[in-house]
């Protein structure tokens, strides 16, 4: 859930005073752990507790890649999905499919994903509003479309997402990986197929989208429920569809846009997550996707952005089907990022071991994976799901 109240960096992280050897990061002392840090330009925006960085860093290298990779549970997890978690440790959980059966199905479905990762499993889904909405049935209220949302006053939105929200805790689910974001330019409405097509967005005005977004979020907050902001820096100016195009672009963000002003408010008010998009922004970066880039990413942390930054799909997608599976979870670390999703759990071992391998070879990117793991544990940390000290 969205945490405002300020916690701090451990200072042995932000001066990268942390001992790597034999695979394990040593934790900082106790004063280093204590010490309080402000970056970026956002005076108000959570840092990640102390006690969390200390946690992390008391880890060895496959308990915190586990923490830093998110496999899909489709319908009833199945054997093999619990022995990937077992397995490979794995800390989160997407449910894909649709679940028609209510709370009650979508509560055993999460119990048992619990059972499976020692009750410390953070459990999320896609429920927007609309075509998109995993969870259904018995218990859970039907939510329109965000192009209906966006016609109801701020109090009503909010009001229908505390009452999904109450349902969703009440089954387990703990992430809802909206609202979006994007703001989709009037001359692109009628090409935009991930959005506009599909009425998934606000609209074309980036305050009345960021005006709803709040609104979801507040309602989600309320509701015992964390949200991810999706999709950064957005994908209302492109016309292709990242799950089914190989290099979807848009060329017409840049790091100063008005399009952007959602997702830099949302991070102004604490956002508990932010999914950063596989598509291509050449005016920002040309060279590489959203979530393999630093520059993307960086500009989130330039924001004072110290919470969790979540990929989209790194495992069907088309947009990253050309790249090894063992290298789509290091390039999202490497970037900046913290929790990467692979909705086909059977590529959680190329995930986790390429983490390892290259934190093993790397301090660098080693301390980059302490710091994710510190953000992730944060998170659940703000939603009761476990205690860091």
């Amino acid at each position: 859930m969205a945490r405002r109240v300020a916690m701090v960096w451990a200072a042995a992280l932000v001066s990268g005073a942390l001992v790597i050897g034999s695979g394990c990061a040593g934790a900082p002392s106790p004063s280093a752990a204590a010490a309080s840090v402000t970056t970026g330009s956002n005076p108000s925006a959570t840092a990640v507790s102390a006690a969390c960085t200390v946690r992390a860093a008391g880890m060895n290298l496959k308990q915190q890649a586990g923490q830093l990779v998110m496999v899909g549970v489709t319908g009833s997890l199945d054997s093999r999905e619990a022995a990937v978690i077992k397995k490979y440790r794995i800390g989160s959980v997407i449910l894909m499919g649709n679940y028609t059966g209510g709370v009650s199905q979508v509560k055993a479905v999460t119990a048992a994903v619990q059972r499976a990762g020692k009750n410390q499993v953070l459990i999320a889904t896609d429920q927007e509003g609309g075509l998109v909405r995993r969870l259904r049935g018995s218990g859970f209220p039907t939510l329109a479309s965000a192009a209906t949302q966006a016609t109801w006053s701020d109090a009503t939105l909010s009001s229908k997402t505390r009452k999904l929200a109450k349902a969703m805790a009440k089954s387990g689910v703990r992430l809802d990986l909206a609202p979006v974001a994007d703001v989709v330019p009037k001359a692109n409405r009628s090409k935009n197929r991930p959005i506009a097509r599909l009425g998934r967005g606000y609209g074309s005005s980036p305050a009345t989208v960021s005006a709803k977004v709040t609104a979801f979020r507040d309602g989600m907050t309320s509701g015992r429920v964390a949200t991810a902001v999706k999709h950064f820096p957005g994908l209302g100016a492109v016309t292709g569809n990242t799950d089914f195009a190989a290099k979807v672009t848009d060329t017409t963000t840049t790091a100063n846009s008005s399009l952007l002003r959602p997702f830099r408010d949302a991070v102004a008010d604490d956002a508990d997550a932010v999914m950063v998009s596989s598509a291509y922004y050449t005016r920002i970066d040309a060279k590489n996707p959203a979530l393999f880039s630093s520059t993307v990413i960086g500009l989130l942390r330039s924001w004072g952005f110290e919470n969790v930054v979540i990929s989209d799909d790194l495992g069907v997608a088309a947009a990253v089907s050309k790249v090894p599976a063992k290298r789509r979870a290091v390039r999202f670390v490497a970037a900046g990022g913290d929790l990467a999703i692979t909705v086909t759990p059977r590529l959680a071992s190329s995930f986790t071991s390429g983490l390892v391998a290259k934190a093993k070879s790397s301090p660098a990117f080693a301390k980059k994976m302490t710091q994710a793991t510190a953000r992730v544990l944060s998170l659940k940390q703000s939603l009761g799901l476990i205690t860091c000290g």
